[in-house]
């Protein structure tokens, strides 16, 4: 039996097409994916601003009670600061620790404020408190939906033979954003309202 040259060629022409077809399928997968990543970050991004913006509003009403809590409220002051720094240079790595270390001095800070009656029964701290206990809640469910993006995108970039088509156009590779193991454990409350 004679295999005719012609129907050879027609069979390499297909062969080429089903493999560029493929290429293209995984290539448009792997932009997708890593949309939707930046698209998760985004929503991180919008919630994380908010929070930020409050907090001047929350230190200075509890600056007018507080007296004796400056340490606090000066911690954190600073670890906004070092999470907007870490924001605006898109370093997940360091703003994940800055948020760990500022969602726990604001956990110490709303511990504290059981102590200041007056502070409790103030209109804007209670606003504040409940917006940024809201806009925590929030941030937290964005998280996991962008931790799970990150995982995806970072799982199809690593497969064979997805690597290939990643390594070609030189997608990249992101960070989860992770908090503090103590972030993840229940505050003690009791040791704040220690004689």
């Amino acid at each position: 039996m004679h295999i005719s040259p012609q129907l050879i060629n027609y069979a390499l022409i297909g062969g080429g097409i089903l493999i560029l077809v493929y290429f293209i399928v995984v290539y448009n997968n792997l932009i997708s994916l890593k949309n939707n990543v930046k698209k998760a970050w985004a929503n991180i991004d919008v919630l994380l601003k908010q929070r930020h913006d409050e907090l001047p509003k929350l230190i200075e009403t509890c600056k007018q009670y507080m007296q004796y809590e400056r340490e606090t409220l000066e911690k954190i002051t600073q670890a906004r600061q070092a999470a907007m720094e870490a924001r605006a240079k898109g370093d997940v790595i360091a703003m994940g620790q800055a948020e760990s270390v500022l969602r726990g001095s604001l956990g110490n800070l709303f511990a504290l404020a059981e102590n200041y009656p007056q502070l409790k029964t103030n209109e804007t701290f209670a606003h504040l408190q409940t917006r940024i206990s809201g806009l925590e809640n929030t941030i937290a469910d964005r998280r996991e939906l962008y931790n799970e993006s990150v995982t995806l995108n970072n799982i199809r970039i690593e497969q064979f033979p997805d690597v290939l088509v990643a390594k070609i156009f030189a997608f990249k590779h992101f960070e989860p954003l992770e908090f503090s193991a103590s972030e993840l454990t229940d505050v003690d409350m009791n040791a704040h309202f220690k004689k």
